[in-house]
């Protein structure tokens, strides 16, 4: 396939930032992933679920390395075509910077408690550039190109498309509250849209054998056979098929035989991985979990409010957290959008799965309450004073 030639108007306007600022040797898109490494959020990804919470198994896939598994991916495909490498490279670092604890599960359970709340549906990919655009750099966002942007909101890669064509057009993206329907401006965006769901398919399925889910199962023969049973299999045999395919006309997709197995294996990954007991009871204890800190930080705001006094006297971490998150953020809620009513859904939601475990606990058991009778020398007795 021939490289890409897009327009110098468009070229500039993909590049173009919400804060213009003078840019350096390392380029526009290569910026923007030096920027997205730096940021709170992306560190927080070495503590966050994939599909499997398994904090003790160094083995199984977190959500960081999942983003730099995307990137790779995209980055591979997109040399051989004559695509911006490093523009895909940004965009898939940086795609799931507003995943919740608990992967998918967390995902749900933070959105039917958003709903509940009044403040709609709960998108990974919306809630990215929202992190991205506004969360991040206590509220200046990290700036970064409107292609970024773009193919970060618009990278819904569990929506399993057979062919994307790019619409190399401009969206709001201000604008955007859902990720239905969105198609990624750009060709590297539509990569790593089908990189996306790449990466996670193959590694998916070695976690769960890893973790003796799939126990008497095998793959369809259908996907053994035209994909490969190993990941790097399944991967080379995507990657190739995507290269061969794409077309600037017709965009970039599977083709027909390959996609008929790329659909079977998801098939298999939903009906045995992603609706499996130990995912569904994931989704019972991690919604106990979850709603506990959601219920007490409405509490504490309510009772306190702006009152420093108020967190400090709780003496946990938690209540100390989240009045930082106010005293850095609450001003740039009413300025941006005239409501704090987001600002505890967004703080659990850039929670990492450990970070809420010990949110939990600390609710849970109160142990600062003991303090004055641990520190006296009565209250080491533990024999009866008779």
């Amino acid at each position: 396939m021939e490289g890409l030639k897009i327009e110098e108007s468009l070229d500039a306007a993909l590049k173009s930032r919400e804060r213009e600022r003078k840019e350096d040797i390392r380029g526009s898109y290569y910026r923007d992933t030096t920027a997205i490494i730096h940021s709170s959020a992306f560190r927080r990804l070495k503590h966050k679920t994939q599909v499997f919470f398994s904090p003790s198994n160094d083995h199984i896939c977190t959500r960081m390395e999942h983003v730099l598994h995307v990137a790779s991916i995209a980055s591979t495909i997109c040399r051989p075509l004559g695509l911006d490498t490093e523009l895909a490279w940004a965009i898939g670092m940086g795609h799931d910077l507003g995943h919740t604890p608990f992967g998918h599960v967390g995902e749900r359970i933070i959105s039917r408690l958003s709903v509940e709340r009044g403040i709609g549906e709960f998108e990974h990919e919306v809630n990215s550039l929202r992190v991205v655009d506004f969360l991040s750099n206590n509220g200046k966002g990290l700036n970064l190109t409107y292609a970024v942007r773009d193919g970060i909101v618009s990278h819904n890669g569990e929506d399993l498309r057979k062919r994307i064509v790019p619409t190399y057009k401009l969206k709001d993206l201000g604008s955007i509250n859902s990720r239905k329907g969105l198609i990624p401006s750009t060709f590297e965006g539509a990569v790593v849209r089908f990189s996306d769901t790449i990466a996670y398919l193959g590694r998916d399925y070695e976690d769960a054998k890893r973790l003796g889910i799939l126990k008497g199962l095998e793959l369809p023969k259908i996907v053994s056979d035209r994909l490969g049973e190993s990941n790097s299999s399944i991967i080379n045999t995507l990657v190739n098929d995507l290269i061969e395919g794409a077309d600037i006309e017709n965009g970039i997709g599977f083709s027909d035989d390959i996609f008929e197995a790329v659909s079977a294996f998801s098939e298999f990954n939903y009906k045995y991985i992603y609706r499996s007991d130990i995912l569904n009871g994931y989704t019972r204890y991690f919604t106990r979990l979850i709603t506990l800190i959601v219920n007490y930080l409405e509490e504490i705001y309510s009772s306190y409010g702006l009152d420093e006094k108020g967190y400090v006297a709780e003496k946990n971490m938690l209540a100390a957290g989240f009045y930082n998150h106010i005293r850095e953020m609450y001003g740039m809620y009413i300025q941006r959008e005239g409501s704090d009513k987001r600002m505890i859904m967004d703080y659990v939601a850039g929670m990492t799965d450990n970070f809420c475990l010990d949110c939990a606990n600390e609710i849970l058991k109160p142990e600062h309450l003991n303090d004055e009778i641990e520190m006296s020398q009565t209250g080491k007795w533990f024999d009866a004073p008779y």
